[in-house]
């Protein structure tokens, strides 16, 4: 009798899910200007008649790099003094903080980090105005937070968070716009303009092999951008584990510029605003010491630099611009990743 011949196991295609999960970024961006937005100036209005003193933000990972974004938003727009909180003073040490009127924004893909949820109920028993955006209206930390922003983007799978980190700064963006009643129709443009970025796939795969056999990156940006050089970076050390560093520019000028040389990948995210204007003279010297630079912001700065990804940003305020900057970075670290022999959906040792 002739043996049974055992099917081959099929293989998975490396980085379906997170490929699948970066393309549906424009339908969810459009989902929230569209269907999300009439709630999140609701809410931001509800905040606002409440006059918070200053801001707190808590978060952990990607979602940490979104709060950094606030940040900035915040200050700019709201002249509110706002900080990024230590959950371990609350969680571990036990420190008790009077935070009479003051507003606390969680951010967390999950919501369900006990630490997070555990800082929220301390500061709504210290008098905070609490206010959790996550992807998750039943999570803990929506149940216990005084308010609660719906990020809209569906379930996500792979463990690099893609789509719901744009979504988090598009809901950023409209919460805090709403908090002074400003006009948020700028941002009606993302969808489209994200889908001509993510739309050009070949670019940064041609791009992706500067990379392949990269021993560490050096990552820069100021301003606006400057959130985005640190989720870039974290993207490619959790799908590809290269050492990749990321710098403000003006920190990167005061010693670590040391370690630049004609050798070192530097990737710079230059805003299309006065991110960009700052960050001028660090692309000067970088120049200077022939680092391999790569530009990833408008037009004219690529054709500056060695090589560099152009993008749409004319018209787009710089403080919308990260939403876009982004998107190259991610699906760099993806082809750097595959290039690799890697698969960037099942990262070693990594957890949601």
């Amino acid at each position: 009798m002739a043996g049974i011949t055992a099917s081959p196991i099929p293989q998975r295609e490396p980085g379906r899910i997170i490929r699948a999960e970066m393309a549906e970024q424009p339908g969810v961006l459009r989902r929230l200007v569209g269907q999300g937005a009439p709630a999140i100036q609701e809410t931001a209005r509800r905040i606002a008649a409440r006059r918070p003193r200053f801001c707190v933000l808590s978060a952990r990972g990607s979602s940490d790099h979104a709060a950094l974004y606030a940040k900035y938003l915040i200050e700019v727009e709201l002249g509110l003094p706002c900080g990024l909180s230590s959950l371990a003073t609350i969680t571990a040490y036990g420190a008790e903080q009077d935070l009479t009127d003051v507003l606390v924004i969680t951010v967390s893909q999950s919501g369900g980090s006990p630490d997070m949820v555990a800082a929220t109920e301390a500061a709504a028993e210290s008098g905070a105005i609490t206010v959790a955006i996550t992807n998750n209206p039943d999570s803990p930390l929506a149940e216990v937070s005084e308010f609660h922003v719906d990020l809209l983007a569906g379930p996500e799978k792979a463990l690099p968070a893609t789509k719901t980190y744009t979504a988090e700064l598009l809901a950023l963006y409209l919460l805090v716009r709403g908090m002074h009643d400003a006009d948020v129709s700028a941002a009606l443009v993302l969808p489209d303009l994200a889908d001509q970025v993510l739309g050009r796939a070949e670019e940064v795969r041609v791009l992706a092999g500067r990379y392949r056999f990269a021993e560490r990156m050096v990552i820069t940006s100021r301003g606006y951008g400057y959130p985005t050089a640190k989720e870039g970076a974290l993207k490619l050390m959790e799908t590809s584990y290269i050492p990749a560093l990321a710098y403000s520019g003006a920190d990167l000028l005061h010693g670590p510029l040391a370690m630049v040389d004609n050798i070192s990948p530097v990737i710079a995210i230059v805003s299309d605003g006065t991110g960009g204007h700052a960050l001028q003279p660090v692309l000067d010297r970088l120049r200077g010491r022939g680092a391999d630079l790569v530009v990833i912001g408008p037009d004219k700065q690529v054709a500056a630099a060695a090589n560099g990804f152009a993008l749409p940003t004319h018209g787009v305020p710089e403080s919308l611009q990260p939403v876009l900057q982004i998107l190259p970075l991610q699906q760099l670290a993806f082809e750097v990743s595959i290039a690799r022999g890697q698969d960037p959906d099942a990262p070693r040792l990594l957890a949601k």
